[in-house]
């Protein structure tokens, strides 16, 4: 069964935009958990314009479900942050410092050496690592041969594409599932992902771990409210 796991920086923005912990991101966390989200995921950037690194020493301890951090391993701020708190799952994402949000997956190939060096520290305390990656079946055998357990797969081409052909859409990405089931390796999907093209993704490769959703979730929150908003989701996988 493929697990939601819910990226709360959207919530973090929304307080940062105006001081003071007005909403409060803990409590979102923990009210995300309540409605049935399987997962937390938390991506902190070096300038803290979302989550902050205070934020995820404060969530880490009060979560019942998994803990996902993503982000750039290159800061040595972000490494000692999860060898600290110590997540389920670390997501090693290559963005840069000014990035909007997540635009491109690793070169597993051209980046193994570091990519290898990242898996074995994060081992050490035990945590399960993910590599998020384009739809390029060859980036999922090179992650698994860096020490990933798992990989991201990159969803912006599939969402952006899903409403002129949903099957032309997805091809990439299943080629790539295939490709990451044949090599033993867990699979995780995320980026604008939403309730109109979540559910065709699932059903057409089955075998997701996890999808990690924030955008999407948040914005529809408005309109639905946050519980009704998960249970959708939920519905969806």
């Amino acid at each position: 069964m493929t697990k939601l796991s819910v990226n709360i920086n959207k919530i973090a923005t929304l307080r940062n935009a105006r001081g003071g912990n007005v909403p409060d991101v803990t409590l979102a966390a923990l009210k995300c958990e309540e409605f049935g989200a399987q997962g937390i995921t938390v991506h902190p950037r070096p300038d803290e314009r979302h989550i902050r690194y205070s934020d995820v020493r404060i969530i880490r301890p009060l979560l019942k479900t998994e803990f996902n951090i993503e982000g750039n391993p290159i800061p040595q701020s972000f490494r000692d942050l999860v060898m600290e708190v110590v997540p389920d799952q670390v997501t090693l994402v290559p963005d840069a410092h000014d990035a909007i949000t997540s635009n491109a997956g690793w070169n597993t190939i051209a980046n193994k050496e570091f990519l290898t060096e990242m898996c074995s520290l994060f081992h050490q305390k035990g945590i399960r690592v993910s590599i998020f990656i384009d739809p390029v079946p060859e980036m999922a055998v090179a992650a698994k041969a860096c020490g990933a357990d798992r990989v991201e797969l990159y969803t912006e081409a599939y969402a952006a594409r899903y409403a002129a052909g949903p099957e032309a859409a997805i091809a990439p990405y299943l080629r790539t599932a295939e490709a990451v089931r044949e090599a033993g390796l867990g699979l995780n999907a995320g980026h604008d992902l939403n309730l109109d093209n979540l559910a065709y993704f699932i059903r057409t490769i089955p075998w997701t771990d996890e999808v990690s959703i924030g955008h999407a979730i948040i914005s529809d929150a408005i309109y639905l409210g946050l519980e009704r908003t998960i249970k959708e989701y939920l519905a969806r996988i």
